[in-house]
């Protein structure tokens, strides 16, 4: 995995007015966790909103504060969403020799024989996995084959995942990643009539039509 690093700055500007270091394209964070007091930092916005914006939760970020390099992982990031720009980051530092839980995005691969043979729909629980691992150890995302899903009903839980032996998976091992479920079948509206009211409106054609022989014979 490549070094990802990102530059930062000390920030004496807190609050309400971090809106004019945004104004100068400054990129407004937080550095805290193991071994520091929390630091308020300012960072590029243009250059450091290329590499977070990509940056996974479970990535490791080397936040080089004026000299200085801190291991983290990116716990917060906010967003103008207007804008589509990022407006603040917590970054938390970590010990790279202590275990740390991160959240890893559930990435499927493959094709679901259940979708191609019979028209299954497939239904996601789970799209992140809680892993427990030493930070560089942490990966981007967890491949999952759903080529498995062969037949409705398949599915695929935590515990059919199979993993490295440096990474635990922290989630309930009965939770559902996948499932191939049945498509929706085609519902067909049916009407109900009444057999009285038929049998009441023949009843009153027959009705009709004798009146009108009797006018016929009359004249």
């Amino acid at each position: 995995m490549d070094k990802i690093v990102v530059e930062a700055m000390n920030r004496k500007v807190i609050g309400k007015k971090v809106k004019v270091l945004r104004r100068e394209g400054k990129l407004p964070a937080v550095l805290y966790g193991y071994g520091i007091d929390s630091k308020a930092i300012v960072l590029d916005h243009r250059a450091s909103s290329r590499i977070l914006a990509k940056a996974e939760s479970s990535s490791l970020i080397m936040v080089n504060l004026e000299g200085e390099e801190y291991p983290t992982l990116v716990r917060e990031k906010q967003w103008d969403y207007i804008r589509r720009t990022l407006t603040h980051v917590d970054f938390q530092v970590v010990s790279m020799t202590e275990k740390i839980a991160a959240k890893v995005r559930v990435e499927l691969i493959g094709e679901a024989g259940a979708v191609t043979d019979f028209a299954a729909v497939l239904v996601t629980g789970l799209t992140e996995l809680e892993i427990e691992a030493l930070p560089a150890n942490l990966p981007d995302s967890i491949e999952i084959d759903i080529s498995t899903l062969a037949n409705i009903g398949d599915g695929i839980f935590v515990r059919d995942i199979t993993i490295d032996s440096d990474l635990e998976i922290l989630d309930d091992t009965d939770a559902m990643i996948i499932v191939a479920s049945a498509p929706m079948a085609e519902e067909v509206e049916e009407v109900e009539v009444d057999d009285e009211l038929l049998e009441g409106e023949e009843g009153e054609e027959g009705e009709e039509g004798e009146e009108t022989d009797e006018g016929s014979s009359e004249e």
